[in-house]
């Protein structure tokens, strides 16, 4: 057989991809540096400290004996809670394993070649979500990056990078790492410059921390607007990080090309059960956003204190200016067992995004950061 070089028969898209990076797992950093995992905290992933409700842990466990079952493979009951949750109705929602494969699967039916078979280009904000491009990339669409407009979405600027080739635009509300958001009527103006034929993503998987009341459910216009996708998570507020979950609204139309391209059975059915327990569940994620308010105080006058800047976050994070590069520190955290996470891949090397944890990760988290600056003052 003759030798070839199976990588350049990938796709081309494919061929220049660098893997999204999660946070480090508590056991890979334990076997590191050999420290027993209930000494590590990891503070690098946006998770929920308090977990899952009660109610999920109770429907979860009733649920754990019809497992040699396949899911529902059209998450008949979970999008009937979704829809009067939502108030909308159930052919409008698509289910994925995690917003990200929602994302993912925009990516694929709307940036793959169109009719003409030429390239389509795809916009969004710089500092934004790396999935953005990743998923933008897998299928050979052009990246247009708009500069940030302090630290956020200058959009403005995005919807006058829109171009004829444009078929999606991706808006992250509040933007992942920065914590960033843009308001009701910003974001208003902003669809309605949007030309009607190009996707306008809505990514809002941290809407449940935000309190400002000039914050819009972008949601609410899905009927306004049908080139509107609204994407949301049990991962974050919810405290379902670990079952996968998540998933879009648009239109029936939207959906329903989303839905043709979706994995058959890619939810399962132990994520299902969970997020209909978490939607039965309101004050759980009232609990956890009221910690993360009070958490996120004290963690940024911990930074006014250190002499620290920061970025103003609306999330369940913050991302902090070391004024230095950000991944000795990363490390020197890591070896004293707390796990952050470094955006220099994001275009901010100065910062560490750290994740607001329960009081004590919290504290501790500090008190490390605060002995490694001293010790290379």
């Amino acid at each position: 057989m003759p030798n070839c070089d199976l990588y350049t028969y990938a796709a081309s898209g494919v061929q220049g991809l660098h893997p999204y990076q999660p946070g480090k797992p508590i056991s890979t950093l334990a076997r590191e540096i050999g420290m027993d995992e209930s000494n590590i905290i990891k503070l690098a992933s946006n998770e929920n400290p308090l977990g899952p409700s009660p109610k999920v842990n109770a429907a979860v466990t009733a649920q754990l004996s019809e497992q040699a079952r396949y899911p529902d493979g059209g998450t008949v009951e979970l999008r009937a809670q979704l829809a009067q949750h939502h108030g909308c109705k159930a052919e409008q929602i698509t289910v994925g394993n995690g917003s990200n494969d929602v994302l993912d699967l925009i990516a694929r039916v709307f940036l793959g070649e169109g009719v003409s078979g030429e390239r389509c280009s795809t916009v969004f904000s710089q500092h934004a979500f790396a999935v953005y491009p990743l998923s933008s990339q897998a299928v050979g669409a052009e990246l247009i990056t708009v500069p940030a407009k302090q630290w956020g979405h200058d959009l403005e600027a995005m919807a006058a990078a829109v171009r004829e080739d444009t078929r999606v635009v991706w808006v992250a509300n509040p933007n992942n790492p920065t914590g960033t958001w843009v308001g009701h009527d910003a974001l208003y103006r902003f669809l309605q410059q949007i030309p009607a034929e190009v996707v306008v993503v809505v990514d809002e998987a941290y809407i449940e921390f935000v309190a400002d009341t000039d914050y819009p459910d972008s949601s609410q216009w899905l009927e306004e607007f049908p080139n509107l996708i609204v994407t949301r998570t049990f991962s974050k507020a919810y405290g379902l990080a670990g079952y996968r979950i998540g998933y879009g609204l648009s239109s029936e139309g939207v959906a329903d090309l989303l839905n043709r391209v979706r994995q058959p059975f890619n939810v399962n059915a132990l994520a299902q059960v969970a997020a209909i327990a978490a939607l039965d569940d309101p004050a759980h994620v009232e609990r956890g956003v009221a910690l993360n308010s009070a958490e996120m105080m004290k963690m940024t006058h911990a930074f006014e204190h250190l002499k620290l800047e920061w970025i103003p976050s609306v999330g369940n994070f913050v991302s902090v200016d070391l004024g230095q590069p950000a991944m000795p520190i990363f490390a020197a955290l890591e070896q004293q067992g707390v796990i952050t996470r470094p955006v220099a891949n994001y275009g901010l090397p100065n910062h560490l995004r750290i994740s607001i944890g329960l009081p004590e990760e919290n504290q501790r988290s500090i008190q490390v950061l605060t002995q490694i600056l001293r010790e290379q003052a």
